[in-house]
């Protein structure tokens, strides 16, 4: 069926898709941006989660990696579209196709998949002979800024841009949920790179906050990378010993220490 998929139709889907998936993260790791770290600290209402501000040069260097992502993010994206204009993928447009119910379900799945598969590609990242080839790049962010939310070496935006599509050709999605895990990615790959936690503490400590991940979570990662590899859920890593959250920060156990960098301003 890939033979069949008209090459114009392909280039200017994929340039379409390319210009979106850009604008859309830099819409909002703009805001983020100039919410968390272009105002005065007394007027942003989150915690810090590292001291210091990103050196000179890194906001530009993580937006020239992130628009690279975008390419390659809108390829696979782009040939699932295509596929799906010929009927050649899962993703479904009636919602009598399917029972109501599964719409949810089929959003959880999704979710689920994907953190599984992102935090054993993470994991693999970190093996200390494909680190420096793959994954050094996103980690040159400390602190991390919004604007790091997709800043990516090209290898690694390849492991990560292919999963969803390949799902998409399997497990039947509704177009609308496929849409909204797109802009949940999105936002929570921003949101877990802003470098402050926007999230109130009794949130943290309930069981949601202990389940999801959030900036808190996921800046610890960028502080010991040996720690905290997923993506939306912290089961993975919970089961797999490499959690690490409630014990980390001063403003979530009134028994603990604050970290090198500082757990809370």
């Amino acid at each position: 069926m890939l033979s069949q998929i008209p090459p114009l139709s392909l280039l200017v889907t994929f340039l379409g898709l390319t210009a979106i998936i850009a604008l859309r993260y830099a819409l909002i790791s703009g805001l983020f941006y100039w919410l968390l770290w272009g105002r005065p600290p007394e007027k942003v209402h989150a915690i810090k989660l590292m001291h210091g501000q990103p050196a000179p040069g890194s906001v530009g260097r993580e937006i020239r990696w992130s628009l690279w992502s975008s390419f390659i993010y809108a390829a696979p994206a782009a040939v699932v579209i295509e596929l799906w204009k010929l009927g050649g993928t899962a993703v479904y447009t009636d919602l009598a196709a399917f029972p109501v119910w599964y719409v949810p379900v089929s959003i959880f799945l999704y979710l689920f998949l994907h953190d599984t598969y992102f935090y054993w590609t993470h994991r693999i990242m970190h093996h200390r002979k494909i680190f420096p080839v793959v994954h050094r790049v996103h980690h040159e962010s400390r602190p991390p800024t919004p604007w790091a939310a997709f800043s990516f070496h090209p290898w690694e935006s390849v492991v990560g841009a292919l999963f969803l599509p390949l799902l998409a050709l399997v497990l039947p999605i509704h177009v609308g949920a496929a849409l909204f895990i797109l802009t949940l990615m999105t936002l929570a790959a921003v949101l877990n790179h802003s470098g402050w936690e926007i999230l109130p503490t009794w949130w943290l400590k309930s069981w949601p906050g202990r389940n999801l991940i959030t900036a808190a979570h996921h800046d610890l990662h960028h502080k010991n990378p040996r720690t905290n590899y997923g993506l939306y859920f912290r089961w993975w890593d919970k089961w797999m010993g490499t959690d690490r959250m409630e014990n980390e920060y001063a403003f979530l156990n009134t028994n603990a220490a604050p970290s090198e960098e500082g757990a809370a301003p």
